[in-house]
C-alpha cells in the first residue's frame, strides 16, 4: 500500500467538524430492558483529518458510526450530543438529517451484498444523491456518476452504469457503495470496514483514494476498522474502543511506539508480523463482555495482565504526556510495547 503524505495535519486550534460528546447508546430488549452498549464517548474530528477507530468485534464501533447519521433502529436510545459543524445531528428533525446525509457526510456500509437496491441499476442508485442534493442535468449526473465509477476502479463504467447489483462481483457493489458516498464530495465520510470484500491490489487504490480526496479537498474520514496497518498509513489520529468506550486517543505514530492503554498494546502485539521471530502469536485472552453484562471499573480488567488495584474504580479518560488520552489510573507507571519494538 502506497504510503500517503500526512503533511496537511489539521491544525489543533482549529474548530472540530465533527464533536461527539458523552454519546451513550442503550437498545430496548424484548423484556423492555434498556441495555447501554457505549458509555460517554468522546472524540473530534477536524477538517481534512483522517481518524481511525479500532478495536475488536462487539465494541460499539459500527453503531457509533450509525449513530453519527442518524441510522439507529427504532428502539435505540441515545444521550449526548453529536455536533457537526456545531448543529446537533440528534436533535435535528428527518427532513433536516435527510438534507445533511449524502451531501455533507457520507457512509460507506460494511456489508455491499444488503446495501444496494436490487430493483434499480447502479448508476440510477448513485444518480439519486446527485439529484437530491445538486442541481445538475441529466448529462451532467451521468457524466459524474461515471468519473465516480471510474475513480473507484470498476472497468467499463459506462456498461456498469446500467447493470444491477446481482450483475456485479461482491468487490463491484463494494466499490460502488463507496462511489455513492463519493460523488457529492461530503465534508465527512464514515468508512467501515470500506475494503473488506476487495482484493489487496484493489484495497490499496481505494484507500489511496480515499486519502488523496482528503487531501485535495480537505474530506475529513472516520475509519472504522480492524486492520491497524491501514489506520497506521492513512490516518493521523487513532482512536482505540473496547467495551462501549473510548480507552485511548492519539496521533498515530506516537500510539504505534509507545501506547498508554494495555488494550491498545495488546492490538498492536497481536499483528502477525511483529512476532515472526518469536515463534508464537500474542493475543489477548478472553473475550469482549456482553453489553448485558458490563464490570464496574475497568472493562478490560479481567484481561489486562497489569490489572492492580484500583482497577476496580471507575477510569476516566485523563490527558497523559504527549497529548494522548487515556482511559487507565496507571498510564503513568506501565511500559508498554508497541508496533515499534
Amino acid at each position: 500500500m502506497p504510503e500517503p503524505s500526512r503533511a496537511r495535519t489539521p491544525a489543533a486550534h482549529a474548530p472540530p467538524l465533527l464533536e461527539v460528546k458523552d454519546l451513550s447508546i442503550a437498545f430496548t430488549n424484548r423484556r423492555r430492558r434498556a441495555v447501554e452498549v457505549t458509555h460517554e464517548v468522546n472524540f473530534t474530528v477536524r477538517r481534512g483529518e483522517r481518524v481511525g477507530l479500532v478495536g475488536e468485534s462487539g465494541c460499539g464501533k459500527s453503531v457509533t458510526g450509525l449513530s453519527l447519521m442518524g441510522l439507529l433502529p427504532r428502539n435505540a436510545r441515545v444521550a449526548g450530543a453529536v455536533r457537526l459543524d456545531g448543529e446537533d445531528l440528534l436533535t435535528a428533525r428527518p427532513p433536516r438529517l435527510r438534507q445533511i446525509r449524502g451531501a455533507r457526510i457520507a457512509m460507506i456500509f460494511q456489508e455491499p451484498m444488503t446495501a444496494l437496491d436490487p430493483v434499480f441499476t447502479v448508476g440510477e442508485q448513485i444518480a439519486e444523491a446527485l439529484r437530491r442534493h445538486k442541481t445538475v442535468s441529466r448529462a451532467q449526473e451521468r457524466e459524474r456518476v461515471l468519473n465516480a465509477l471510474e475513480d473507484v476502479g470498476i472497468p467499463a463504467p459506462v456498461k456498469r452504469y446500467d447493470e444491477y447489483p446481482h450483475q456485479l462481483s461482491g468487490g463491484m457493489r463494494q466499490r460502488a457503495m463507496i462511489a455513492m458516498a463519493l460523488v457529492c464530495r461530503p465534508e465527512l465520510i464514515i468508512a467501515d470496514e470500506p475494503t473488506t470484500a476487495l482484493d489487496v491490489t484493489i484495497q490499496a487504490q481505494i484507500m489511496d483514494l480515499l486519502v488523496r480526496l482528503s487531501e485535495d479537498t480537505g474530506t475529513a474520514l472516520l475509519f472504522i476498522t480492524h486492520d491497524l496497518g491501514v489506520v497506521a498509513e492513512t490516518c493521523q489520529r487513532m482512536l482505540t474502543m473496547y467495551a462501549g468506550q473510548i480507552v485511548e486517543d492519539s496521533a498515530v505514530d506516537p500510539v504505534l511506539m509507545r501506547p498508554r492503554h494495555p488494550y491498545t498494546s495488546g492490538l498492536l502485539r497481536s499483528l502477525p508480523q511483529l512476532n515472526m521471530s518469536r515463534g508464537a502469536f500474542a493475543f489477548i485472552p478472553g473475550r469482549v463482555p456482553a453489553p448485558e453484562a458490563m464490570p464496574d471499573g475497568c472493562r478490560f480488567r479481567s484481561r489486562c495482565s497489569y490489572a492492580g488495584e484500583g482497577c476496580e474504580a471507575r477510569q476516566r479518560l485523563e490527558r497523559a504526556d504527549g497529548g494522548h488520552l487515556v482511559r487507565c489510573h496507571r498510564q503513568e507507571e506501565l511500559t508498554l510495547p508497541g508496533a515499534v519494538v
